[in-house]
């Protein structure tokens, strides 16, 4: 048992594992492992217990092919994706997280893997065979070889889009040694590619910071990335993989073209403030979260263009940060070295003074991994107090915009708990109560409140679906189900299941959310689609789709949306580092008449912001996800949070 000793990847010294022949059980349980080494070599080893990590990825558990009974629990990055791939790698495995796999784990190995060999052997045969000459170069093998294995990841499809990852991940396995075979090339022996472990990664020993700290420069606690060169061109939309249904006109082509040219923003800057230890290599960390700081003056408060200052909250990894958009200076950090931030949310009290006056002033609530919220007044860079909401990791934190002590945290747990967090006296005492707690029958992994009834209704992309609540507080329940579910359209018919993992108001009325289906960004009516009157809880109601707006045709999760009502602007980040902004304000007035009907079709981004080329010692950074964007309310800054510890802030020119 190495349970509960804070052990992370580098401290798992092949040298000395190889030396363990014999060891058949290991509990690793309660650590702070990302991944395994690919050298453990434990040949005997039967039963492994890695609950409560920060695993992402599974694939190195292939060293252990005698495994018989496997738990990873409350590893948050881990999906039911990483569940089929130990179940094709392990071919002894029979436990699976407590439950019996041998019948699923069979269909995995045989009836999958044989339908996927079959698609892909059609696929070579349909569009390809035809392609290679009797005599081929060395050269034209590697062409033709780069060109099949990624049309026939994107191109072959089988069973649920909630296993798209493995189908892929399986898909390029067969194709390579579909490959080997036909072609005599040499396989590839590694089924995803492993990154080196650092075994002597200089780890910090700074203990957990319960105050915020005033950083003086720029250059203590992070730094800028060097010899960026910037290219801010604008992706043009031909670029886009639309299906042959969505070609558009040559008109239409020029009219987005010319509405590309609305919008123009600069970099100005790029930050790499939540490094692991401080360190300038850190290039793994992921930022989740960012809220522009609301301005104190309560008169500027009620104009929603000048309600925020050009301050941003960013989290991720074990630091939460305040960045001035102008300068690029980061303001303070706060960090604990024992959590993972994820999610970030402002409010504004109004506090008592020593001196019994009152004052307003802002505080930021931070939540992750351990599933507590820290209480951060930030101008007096001190964290007075925690709220263990939750006994797993918090998704997301969002305060009620007309009650300023209400905070709803979302969890891993399937719970939306609403808190009352108090207001803290000149001595910081406070007592924080639970008022609610909303059960989902998944995930949840966004929330929102209801703009033109925000005490009484509460959305949430879930990992299976959207659903709505009656939050109302007069009524006694304390614990409730979800009152609709709903429904959305599919390829072939209409369903609820689906993760939704981008939700936001566009207005008072339209709503915007992301599905994990490629390419799918939905805006529709949120007064259209809730059937207020009806009785009874989880009724499931239509979407009503108001228009569908052109994306990525990505199917990886949890790259978000955000909204910016005063300007009527929808941003979400892909997989490629880009920015698409989409201007809906000439639809709003039609999609708010009584008659609005359901634009005809998918509506093109206005602009793509194009990462720019940025070296790091010479080197570009590896593959950029934009995990979230976020503009301020005048639309003058744009906040852009990537999967490589890299802060992005964009300026409206």
């Amino acid at each position: 048992s190495l349970s509960k000793l804070q052990l992370k990847t580098g401290d798992l010294d092949p040298r000395l594992f190889s030396r363990l022949r014999h060891l058949q059980k290991l509990d690793l349980s309660d650590n702070l492992l990302d991944k395994f080494p690919n050298s453990l070599t434990l040949p005997d080893l039967r039963v492994l217990n890695c609950n409560n990590n920060k695993l992402e990825d599974v694939t190195a558990l292939k060293q252990f092919p005698l495994l018989e009974e496997l738990t990873y629990e409350n590893n948050v990055y881990l999906t039911l994706n990483d569940d089929y791939k130990v179940m094709f790698l392990l071919q002894n495995l029979r436990l699976l997280n407590g439950k019996d796999i041998t019948k699923l784990a069979n269909h995995v190995r045989r009836v999958n893997s044989r339908k996927l060999t079959s698609k892909v052997t059609a696929h070579w045969e349909k569009f390809f065979r035809d392609q290679l000459p009797e005599k081929y170069t060395a050269e034209q093998v590697k062409s033709i070889r780069k060109k099949f294995l990624k049309s026939v990841q994107t191109n072959v499809v089988y069973g649920p889009s909630s296993l798209s990852e493995f189908t892929r991940w399986r898909v390029k396995m067969i194709a390579e040694e579909f490959l080997a075979h036909s072609l005599g090339l040499e396989l590839n022996s590694d089924t995803e590619p492993e990154e080196k472990t650092d075994e002597n990664e200089e780890e910090s020993t700074e203990s957990p910071r319960e105050a915020a700290e005033d950083v003086a420069q720029v250059g203590d606690f992070s730094s800028y990335i060097s010899n960026v060169t910037v290219t801010p061109s604008k992706r043009k939309r031909n670029h886009s993989k639309s299906s042959p249904g969505n070609k558009r006109s040559k008109t239409q082509a020029n009219t987005q073209e010319e509405a590309a040219e609305d919008v123009s923003a600069e970099p100005l800057h790029f930050l790499q403030c939540h490094s692991k230890g401080n360190s300038r290599e850190d290039f793994k960390t992921q930022l989740w979260s960012c809220v522009f700081e609301p301005v104190l003056d309560s008169g500027a408060r009620k104009d929603p263009i000048v309600s925020s200052s050009r301050t941003v909250a960013t989290c991720g990894g074990e630091s939460v940060c305040l960045i001035d958009c102008e300068t690029g200076t980061v303001l303070k950090k706060y960090k604990v070295a024992t959590e993972e931030f994820f999610s970030v949310a402002w409010t504004t009290l109004t506090m008592v003074t020593g001196d019994s006056r009152k004052k307003a002033h802002n505080i930021l609530a931070a939540a992750g991994r351990r599933g507590i919220v820290k209480l951060i007044h930030v101008a007096a860079d001190f964290c007075y107090g925690e709220i263990k909401a939750h006994k797993k990791p918090i998704a997301t934190v969002c305060f009620s915009p007309t009650q300023e002590t209400h905070l709803f945290t979302a969890s891993y747990d399937k719970r939306i708990a609403l808190w009352d967090i108090g207001i803290p006296d000149c001595d910081y005492n406070f007592k924080a109560s639970q008022l609610l707690v909303l059960e989902t029958a998944s995930i949840p992994l966004r929330i929102a409140l209801v703009p033109t009834c925000p005490e009484q209704y509460l959305l949430a992309g879930c990992e299976g679906g959207c659903f709505a609540w009656n939050i109302k507080l007069d009524k006694g329940q304390k614990s409730r189900p979800f009152e609709a579910i709903f429904q959305f359209p599919d390829e072939e018919s209409v369903t609820t299941s689906h993760r939704v993992d981008g939700l936001a108001f566009l207005n008072d009325d339209v709503v915007v959310s992301k599905s994990s289906k490629p390419g799918c960004i939905y805006l529709w009516s949120w007064s259209r689609s809730f059937d207020a009157k009806g009785k009874g809880c989880q009724r499931t109601m239509s979407a009503f789709i108001l228009a569908e707006l052109e994306w990525s045709t990505t199917d990886m999760s949890y790259l978000t949306l955000s909204t910016c009502p005063a300007k009527e602007y929808v941003f979400c980040g892909d997989e490629e580092g880009s920015v698409w902004m989409y201007n809906l304000s000439s639809y709003t007035t039609a999609w708010g008449s009584a008659k609005g009907k359901r634009s005809e079709r998918r509506i093109s981004p206005s602009q793509i912001l194009k990462w720019p080329e940025l070296r790091v010692n010479g080197e570009q950074p590896p593959e950029i996800l934009v995990n979230n964007v976020v503009a301020d309310p005048a639309f003058t800054y744009l906040v852009v949070l990537t999967s490589v510890n890299i802060t992005a802030i964009w300026k409206k020119l």
